[in-house]
């Protein structure tokens, strides 16, 4: 297509980058106010599938951002207090993440999909002093209130509400200066919950300037974002991928936004969205990709799209070859986890080899490695990892918060192990295996196999229960749970579907097993350990 590309030469950017990390940074304060010095700036172009459409300047949302740290300030919370931000893409989220790391909050999202047993886990494991969410969830929170009883502050955007602060009055009766909060680098910023295989969510946190001076990569380098772009990350605001693509990747580069804010994802709509409004890049999970190309995509023209890119799992090459046929870009994939920025990825410079997560992020020192540390030679499979030593690279979470165990289980040694598997071929390319853990990844979602388990032990019906993934073609991996019933119990359809209802309402909807099987026994250790991978496995083929 003959554009320029901000990585020209791969090896030549590699050698050459340094990253410079200050002792003192605020996003909000340092790149924010930054492009909000021009008041025509454009920072969000927001629209709806009623029609609604609102465009946010840098200055516009610098002053909301301002006015809310106020209102916030009044309500009690204090800086290092954490915010839980659980939100659709609403403008307001944007707002409110601003308004937290400009006053030194630590901002802790979530999706609006949580339950009130989520929510009360989330809000007392972090010691939230405050949420801001919208009606629907304010009424699951107020069922659970009481049981939050550090949550000094509820605000609700939308209706207002008996008991919670109305975001609209507060943002409107709130003075515009505030004084952006002086925090040092290391001091946390975001935390994010993430699923494990056992236990809990653990609680990653990120620091005001590691985090974000990461991204600048993944911005400048990955969604090769200029400050002309419109650029469009199809992501629930929940996820660590909306602060990759939907906040620091773009804004590090002074380029706006496309929103679309929608209950639920409708490839149709996406296309025709994606045809109208002049959006240069798209940043989509795998699953969006596989539902867009199942339409007839030739009924569709986009002269303003030149830059695609996934990330959450690996996409599939076929996906690739229709979505180039029809568009004219290649999808180019990018890998990292909710503890990190962006540690490799198909930088549009380079050669793609579909299948491939590319090459390692320029600052990063990325391998893989043996279970002793040492690392393997090129088509080995091993794990990836991360050197954190001499240098510990930008990017990397600080640890999991409150948790000193699980934070040492994965920096060892020298390195920082991602529990996902690879190898490295032998001109550098990163091929993905696997998790060396039994997490799912389904439809850009991170799910631990317990959390499910335990909410399908809840029922009467259930005596034990063993969750893995199961390969699908259009999520790429879906939760199948295999089920030994309680006596008495019959396994059929309506039990089944009995047992999905169930754990849809005890933990968050997008958690219920897509597939059943009613099993007389569990493979198991010695030890009486649920064998997951021997499930999985033959859900895989890989007897």
């Amino acid at each position: 297509m003959g554009q320029t590309h901000n990585m020209v030469d791969y090896d030549t950017t590699r050698d050459a980058f340094k990253y410079s990390v200050p002792t003192y940074f605020n996003f909000a304060g340092d790149v924010i106010d930054r492009w909000a010095e021009d008041p025509g700036r454009l920072a969000l172009w927001w629209v709806n599938d009623a029609g609604l459409e609102i465009r946010k300047t840098f200055r516009e949302l610098s002053e909301a951002s301002r006015r809310l740290a106020n209102a916030l300030t009044e309500r009690g919370v204090r800086q290092g207090d954490v915010v839980m931000l659980v939100l659709p893409r609403d403008i307001a989220w944007w707002e409110a993440f601003t308004a937290c790391i400009r006053m030194g909050a630590v901002v802790a999202p979530g999706t609006t999909q949580l339950t009130a047993k989520d929510l009360t886990f989330r809000a007392n494991r972090s010691e939230a002093a405050c949420i801001i969410t919208l009606p629907e969830v304010a009424d699951r929170f107020d069922a659970i209130a009481d049981e939050c009883p550090l949550v000094k502050s509820k605000i609700v955007v939308g209706e207002p509400r008996d008991d919670w602060a109305c975001y609209g009055d507060i943002i409107a009766d709130s003075s515009s200066d505030f004084a952006t909060a002086r925090t040092l680098s290391r001091d946390g910023c975001i935390i994010y919950f993430t699923s494990g295989t056992t236990g809990y969510p653990k609680m990653a946190l990120h620091t005001h300037a590691s985090y974000p001076i990461a991204h600048e990569i993944t911005g400048r380098y990955w969604l090769d974002l200029r400050e002309s772009d419109l650029h469009w990350n199809i992501s629930d605001t929940g996820w660590a991928k909306a602060a990759w693509s939907s906040y620091f990747g773009p804004w590090s580069c002074g380029t706006a936004q496309f929103i679309h804010d929608a209950d639920r994802f409708d490839p149709a709509k996406t296309l025709a969205l994606l045809a109208r409004y002049p959006v240069t890049t798209l940043c989509a999970a795998p699953t969006i990709y596989r539902i867009m190309v199942q339409q007839d995509l030739s009924g569709f023209s986009f002269p303003s799209l030149r830059h695609c890119v996934s990330a959450g799992e690996p996409l599939n090459p076929e996906i690739i070859e229709i979505w180039k046929e029809n568009t004219g870009c290649t999808i180019r994939d990018g890998y990292g986890q909710t503890e990190t920025a962006l540690l490799c990825g198909s930088f549009p410079c380079i050669e793609p080899r579909f299948g491939s997560m590319g090459k390692p992020a320029p600052g990063v020192e990325l391998h893989v490695i043996n279970d002793q540390g040492d690392i393997l030679p090129p088509n080995t499979e091993g794990e990836i990892a991360v050197s954190i030593r001499p240098n510990r690279p930008v990017g990397l979470f600080k640890e999991y918060w409150k948790e000193k165990e699980r934070t040492a289980s994965v920096f060892r040694g020298d390195w920082y192990r991602t529990g996902d598997r690879a190898y490295k071929d032998e001109d550098g390319y990163f091929w993905y295996v696997g998790r060396s853990d039994d997490v799912i990844l389904t439809s850009g979602y991170r799910i631990g196999p317990f959390e499910v388990e335990s909410a399908l032990i809840e029922h009467p019906a259930v005596a034990e229960s063993a969750v893995v993934s199961s390969p699908d073609p259009i999520r790429g991996e879906v939760v199948k749970a295999f089920i030994i019933l309680a006596p008495g119990y019959t396994p059929d359809d309506a039990m089944a579907k009995e047992l999905q209802d169930h754990v849809k309402k005890v933990t968050a909807p997008y958690k219920y097993p897509r597939k059943i099987a009613f099993v007389d026994s569990l493979p198991k250790t010695i030890s009486g350990k649920i064998r997951r991978v021997e499930l999985r496995s033959l859900e895989w083929g890989r007897t």
